[in-house]
Protein backbone atom coordinates (compact mmCIF):
# COMPACT_ATOMS: atom_id res chain seq x y z
CA UNK A 1 0.00 0.00 0.00
CA UNK A 2 1.49 3.23 -1.01
CA UNK A 3 1.94 5.90 1.46
CA UNK A 4 -0.15 9.03 0.89
CA UNK A 5 2.72 11.15 1.82
CA UNK A 6 5.17 10.09 -0.68
CA UNK A 7 2.76 10.70 -3.80
CA UNK A 8 2.35 15.20 -2.93
CA UNK A 9 5.04 17.38 -3.54
CA UNK A 10 6.31 19.30 -0.82
CA UNK A 11 8.07 22.83 -1.07
CA UNK A 12 9.59 22.09 2.06
CA UNK A 13 10.93 19.39 4.30
CA UNK A 14 9.37 21.07 7.80
CA UNK A 15 6.03 20.66 6.11
CA UNK A 16 6.09 17.01 4.89
CA UNK A 17 7.65 16.10 8.46
CA UNK A 18 5.03 17.76 9.81
CA UNK A 19 2.01 15.79 7.48
CA UNK A 20 4.00 12.83 8.17
CA UNK A 21 3.84 13.28 12.13
CA UNK A 22 0.14 14.41 11.86
CA UNK A 23 -0.13 10.97 9.68
CA UNK A 24 1.43 8.82 12.06
CA UNK A 25 -0.69 10.10 14.94
CA UNK A 26 -4.11 9.96 13.07
CA UNK A 27 -3.20 6.09 11.68
CA UNK A 28 -2.06 5.17 15.51
CA UNK A 29 1.02 4.13 14.48
CA UNK A 30 2.52 4.74 18.02
CA UNK A 31 -0.29 4.54 19.69
CA UNK A 32 0.71 5.45 23.36
CA UNK A 33 1.68 9.00 21.48
CA UNK A 34 -1.75 9.01 19.39
CA UNK A 35 -3.96 8.61 22.74
CA UNK A 36 -1.89 11.06 24.67
CA UNK A 37 -2.63 13.57 21.59
CA UNK A 38 -6.41 12.48 21.19
CA UNK A 39 -6.72 11.90 25.25
CA UNK A 40 -5.42 15.72 25.58
CA UNK A 41 -7.41 16.84 22.75
CA UNK A 42 -10.58 15.71 24.07
CA UNK A 43 -9.91 16.60 27.67
CA UNK A 44 -9.31 20.60 26.20
CA UNK A 45 -12.40 19.72 24.20
CA UNK A 46 -14.79 18.62 27.13
CA UNK A 47 -13.32 21.12 29.61
CA UNK A 48 -14.17 24.13 26.94
CA UNK A 49 -17.94 22.76 26.34
CA UNK A 50 -18.18 23.03 30.14
CA UNK A 51 -16.43 25.61 31.25
CA UNK A 52 -15.70 29.32 29.82
CA UNK A 53 -12.40 29.26 27.91
CA UNK A 54 -10.43 32.16 30.40
CA UNK A 55 -11.25 28.92 33.08
CA UNK A 56 -9.44 26.58 30.79
CA UNK A 57 -6.49 28.42 29.84
CA UNK A 58 -5.95 29.62 32.98
CA UNK A 59 -6.53 25.60 34.43
CA UNK A 60 -4.06 24.61 31.60
CA UNK A 61 -1.28 27.47 32.57
CA UNK A 62 -1.31 26.48 35.91
CA UNK A 63 -0.83 23.19 35.45
CA UNK A 64 2.03 23.75 33.60
CA UNK A 65 3.24 26.23 35.82
CA UNK A 66 2.96 23.59 38.76
CA UNK A 67 5.09 20.47 36.50
CA UNK A 68 7.52 22.82 35.29
CA UNK A 69 8.18 24.39 39.64
CA UNK A 70 7.92 21.02 40.62
CA UNK A 71 11.01 20.00 38.06
CA UNK A 72 13.10 22.68 38.77
CA UNK A 73 13.08 22.02 42.73
CA UNK A 74 13.38 18.60 42.07
CA UNK A 75 16.70 19.07 39.75
CA UNK A 76 17.78 21.75 42.18
CA UNK A 77 17.49 18.42 44.91
CA UNK A 78 19.29 16.47 43.08
CA UNK A 79 21.70 18.74 42.08
CA UNK A 80 22.31 19.63 46.14
CA UNK A 81 22.50 15.86 46.80
CA UNK A 82 25.06 15.00 44.03
CA UNK A 83 27.06 18.29 44.40
CA UNK A 84 27.03 18.67 40.83
CA UNK A 85 27.10 21.96 38.64
CA UNK A 86 24.42 21.48 35.98
CA UNK A 87 22.73 24.80 36.50
CA UNK A 88 19.15 25.69 35.65
CA UNK A 89 17.29 22.89 33.88
CA UNK A 90 15.40 25.14 31.75
CA UNK A 91 18.26 27.29 30.34
CA UNK A 92 18.65 26.25 26.61
CA UNK A 93 14.83 27.31 26.47
CA UNK A 94 15.19 30.40 28.73
CA UNK A 95 18.31 31.41 26.28
CA UNK A 96 15.91 30.95 22.75
CA UNK A 97 15.39 34.13 20.99
CA UNK A 98 11.23 34.08 20.90
CA UNK A 99 11.41 38.13 19.91
CA UNK A 100 8.97 38.79 16.91
CA UNK A 101 10.34 40.47 14.09
CA UNK A 102 8.75 43.65 12.78
CA UNK A 103 9.11 41.94 9.04
CA UNK A 104 7.10 38.91 10.27
CA UNK A 105 4.42 41.51 11.92
CA UNK A 106 4.11 42.99 8.83
CA UNK A 107 3.33 39.42 6.57
CA UNK A 108 0.76 38.67 8.71
CA UNK A 109 -0.65 41.68 8.91
CA UNK A 110 -0.49 41.53 5.19
CA UNK A 111 -2.24 38.31 5.04
CA UNK A 112 -5.04 39.07 7.35
CA UNK A 113 -5.65 42.35 5.12
CA UNK A 114 -6.16 40.19 2.29
CA UNK A 115 -8.71 37.89 4.55
CA UNK A 116 -10.70 40.79 6.29
CA UNK A 117 -10.82 42.59 2.38
CA UNK A 118 -12.87 39.63 0.95
CA UNK A 119 -14.57 39.04 4.09
CA UNK A 120 -16.06 42.43 3.88
CA UNK A 121 -16.98 42.09 0.16
CA UNK A 122 -18.66 38.88 0.50
CA UNK A 123 -20.82 40.15 3.49
CA UNK A 124 -21.45 42.93 1.75
CA UNK A 125 -22.26 40.78 -1.51
CA UNK A 126 -24.98 38.66 0.90
CA UNK A 127 -26.15 40.62 3.25
CA UNK A 128 -27.23 43.67 0.15
CA UNK A 129 -28.66 40.92 -1.68
CA UNK A 130 -25.93 40.94 -5.09
CA UNK A 131 -27.53 37.63 -5.76
CA UNK A 132 -30.92 36.34 -4.59
CA UNK A 133 -29.81 32.57 -4.24
CA UNK A 134 -26.92 33.44 -2.24
CA UNK A 135 -28.41 35.40 0.17
CA UNK A 136 -31.36 33.22 0.75
CA UNK A 137 -29.06 30.14 1.45
CA UNK A 138 -27.34 32.70 4.49
CA UNK A 139 -30.59 33.16 5.73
Amino acid sequence: MADSTSSRPDSSSSSSFRDLTSLQLIHWREPKKSAMAFGLSLLVLVSVATLSVISVVSYLMLACLCVTITFRVYKSVIQAVQKSEEGHPFRSLLEKDISVSSESVRQLADQFLIHLNWFSSQTRRLLLVQDLVDSLKVG
